[in-house]
């Protein structure tokens, strides 16, 4: 298991460009999805005993938002490129119709708590400190109408801030 305090990535790029998998419940019941938004940073501490955090942004339609909802613990991971048709199928089919994690080549695992897989190259475990909705009248135009004006749930993200409480990287 690796030291959160030595995680050396490019913060700008590792949810846009790298995707990464969000998933919540427990090895008997979990649903994932395939997030491309999400901060890394510290929060409520002083210099040097600050919180570790990641944060996440789900939509209340998604049915991994009930999962997020009801657990205290959920992971964040990364996988290497080669399995960007299974994220894809995480992110686009939803875990009401089936188990749609049956549909990919991931194995899922039990760690710190929470659901992670044997193939990803960086999991982040993390404890939900602190979650609320976005509020649409304080967003930014352009994102209201790109984002939340659309068939599939006008309703804004909530933001999940979760105390990161284990890494594990390959």
């Amino acid at each position: 298991m690796g030291n959160i305090k030595n995680l050396n990535v490019d913060i700008f790029r590792i949810f846009d460009e790298e995707w990464a998998l969000l998933t919540a419940g427990t090895l008997a019941d979990h649903n994932a999805m395939t997030i491309s938004w999400g901060q890394l940073g510290s929060l409520w501490g002083t210099a040097g005993s600050a919180k570790n955090i990641v944060t996440v942004f789900v939509k209340p339609v998604r049915h991994t938002f009930s999962f997020m909802q009801k657990h205290e613990i959920f992971t964040v991971s990364w996988f290497p490129r080669s399995y960007r048709k299974d994220l894809g199928i995480l992110g686009s089919k939803s875990g009401r119709d089936g188990n749609k994690i049956a549909r990919t080549s991931l194995t899922e695992k039990e760690l710190g708590g929470g659901v992670a897989y044997q193939e990803a190259t960086r999991t982040l475990v993390a404890r939900k400190i602190y979650f609320e909705q976005l509020k649409k009248d304080r967003i930014p135009d352009f994102a209201v109408e790109t984002f939340y004006s659309g068939s599939d749930g006008t309703d804004p993200h909530y933001m999940f801030i979760g105390e990161v409480t284990l890494l594990e990287e390959k």
